[in-house]
């Protein structure tokens, strides 16, 4: 079969640390490393210089986002895209992110009739209540909608957000899913030592966040679970990995707690399969990426039964999910789990188990093939 010539847009990659910048890394090594071109364009970052471009790969300029520390907005580079297009000849283009670049590569991509695909992968409309623009969110879901419904077809993690975006009038809403490393994310990184530096007893209880520390993440709801769980168990933890605005008032609010910043690879790794349970409140999620990880380290996940773990937590046998924003049932959930080790144990086997099927391998296939079906 005839590999596929894509250019990819998006305006975020890594080592910039978020699930879009990861999940978009994936697809395009996993691409590659079956024999297609892909062409990556993106917004210039701090650190380029420094270590240099991936082959294939062009820069625009771009401008930071506000709450978004090391995140930039590329500027519609019209022109610029279109001269790569010419040059370059991809058969296809993919938004990845719907700022203003992604609609300077839409327009561009439509003006030589070249199919174009969309990721829809944050509810950016719904981050405007968390930081009090409510006003705004018609005008951004006009936004985000008005680009998906230029494009051939928009892809999704789940069917719930398939379903929720068509009933909007988007068309060609395809699932495609998300993936986890395996052999990344597994049991045995478990270190002790990371436990000593978090104070911890072998004996004690390591609750666990992981992702970014914002207010679109409902980090009232783990920390008012902690709280239940060390009230019973005086000598457990709570350590918060990641960064964002939140990370301040958290700090100043819970002296006692852990704060370790952002961690990637190995370093992660051993962060998840160090702890004993995995707390997860948001509500926000289009997938999730850190539920699967954890999940494939051996943790016992504990989240709200939708996005990720919706799809990839059956309650009460590999994790364990409550009906969404039900804050007393989260609670509930979490003293039931931190105060019975086998339970925990038992989901945590059986969550290692389950995270077999839904290795990147089968995601990346998928895409190609969405791509493929899309003319």
């Amino acid at each position: 079969m005839k590999p596929l010539r894509l250019l990819l847009v998006t305006e975020t990659y890594p080592p910039e640390i978020n699930g879009v910048a990861m999940t978009t890394s994936r697809m395009v090594r996993g691409l590659r490393e079956r024999g297609h071109w892909v062409g990556l364009v993106r917004p210039r970052q701090q650190n380029d210089r420094d270590i240099g471009l991936e082959p294939d790969t062009w820069t625009v300029p771009g401008l930071p986002i506000p709450n978004y520390p090391g995140l930039h907005l590329g500027l519609p580079a019209w022109r610029r895209l279109g001269r790569l297009l010419d040059e370059q000849r991809p058969e296809r283009v993919h938004v990845v992110t719907e700022g203003p670049l992604g609609w300077a590569a839409l327009r561009a991509a439509r003006a030589r009739g070249l199919p174009v695909t969309s990721g829809y992968h944050t509810h950016f409309d719904q981050y405007s209540n968390h930081y009090g623009l409510a006003w705004l969110m018609p005008w951004v879901t006009g936004w985000l909608d008005g680009l998906h419904r230029r494009c051939q077809a928009t892809l999704v993690p789940t069917r719930e957000l398939a379903d929720t975006l068509a009933a909007r009038g988007i068309p060609n809403v395809r699932v495609v899913g998300r993936g986890v490393d395996t052999r990344l994310f597994h049991p045995g990184r478990r270190d002790p030592e990371f436990r000593r530096r978090w104070g911890l007893a072998d004996d004690a209880l390591a609750c666990l966040y992981v992702g970014r520390l914002a207010p679109e993440k409902n980090l009232a709801v783990v920390e008012r679970a902690y709280a239940a769980i060390a009230a019973r168990h005086p000598r457990a933890r709570m350590i918060w990995v990641g960064d964002g605005p939140s990370l301040p008032a958290l700090r100043a609010t819970h002296p006692d707690h852990v704060f370790t910043g952002p961690r990637v690879g190995e370093e992660l790794a051993a962060h998840y399969a160090s702890a004993d349970l995995f707390l997860f409140g948001s509500l926000s999620e289009t997938w999730g990426n850190v539920l699967g990880e954890a999940l494939a380290s051996g943790l016992p996940v504990l989240a709200y039964r939708r996005a990720a773990a919706e799809a990839l937590i059956r309650n009460g046998e590999n994790g364990m999910t409550v009906r969404p924003d039900d804050a007393e049932a989260f609670t509930g959930a979490a003293l039931a789990l931190a105060g019975d080790a086998a339970l925990r144990q038992r989901l945590g086997h059986a969550a290692v188990e389950s995270m077999g099927e839904h290795g990147w391998d089968g995601i990346v296939e998928r895409f190609a093939t969405v791509l493929r079906e899309t003319t």
